[in-house]
């Protein structure tokens, strides 16, 4: 890759380690390139733009992504682990089974994005917002979302052990199937969470929550019992 160093876009190519590496430090926007399986590691990054790019294996742990965009991105697997993700924004894209892990994600925002499997525990940071996301069989255990607001948030079957939900608001969400042991809900508003797949005897995991008579029903239907 060859080109003046004023021109700070960079279209339809696929990038190396050292093509990134000879920019590194100077903000960039990459379209439609490239990166995938690149070993992107430690490399500062911040402010960065990437648009409609293939980071599917990319390994980016330990990168400097603080401020970052990410726009319309496919990138399944990738590697963020320990990332400084700080204020980063991710819009439609798709990073199912992605790793997260340890990352610092203060005030990071993920909107109409596939976290589908994807592992996001110990992260780092208050202020994140998952809005319109899917985060089926995620990993988030011990996240915090206190007084949060999740709007059309899908967490079916995800780890959510541990996890601080106090005062937090739910809007068409999903709580199906989630692993909640051990969570906090004091002061959570669920009547907009679909509680599916939890019994009765499941109830204290919610404990301190507001459900709706809806769901208080659904919860004894589960013992068999109709309510009128």
């Amino acid at each position: 890759m060859d080109r003046p160093a004023s021109d700070h876009s960079i279209c339809a190519e696929t990038l190396t380690r050292g093509d990134l590496a000879r920019l590194s430090g100077s903000p960039r926007s990459l379209v439609d390139c490239d990166l995938e399986e690149a070993d992107l590691s430690r490399l500062d990054l911040s402010g960065w733009t990437f648009e409609r790019c293939n980071l599917r294996r990319a390994d980016l742990h330990r990168a400097d992504l603080e401020g970052t965009t990410w726009q319309s991105c496919r990138g399944a697997f990738a590697t963020f682990n320990d990332c400084e993700l700080s204020d980063a924004t991710f819009t439609s894209s798709d990073f199912n089974n992605a790793s997260f892990a340890r990352a610092a994600l203060e005030a990071a925002k993920f909107t109409q994005c596939k976290l589908t499997g994807a592992n996001l525990c110990d992260v780092k940071g208050l202020d994140i917002t998952f809005d319109e996301t899917l985060l089926i069989n995620a990993n988030l255990s011990g996240h915090s979302f206190l007084k949060a607001t999740m709007q059309r948030v899908d967490f079916s079957d995800a780890n959510l052990r541990k996890c601080d939900f106090r005062h937090s608001t739910w809007i068409e969400c999903s709580l199906r199937g989630a692993i909640v042991d051990g969570s906090r809900f004091d002061g959570a508003d669920l009547r907009g969470a679909d509680l599916g797949g939890f019994q009765l005897v499941d109830a204290n995991l919610f404990r301190g929550a507001t459900i709706s008579r809806d769901q208080a029903g659904q919860l004894l239907s589960e013992l068999g019992l109709n309510v009128r």
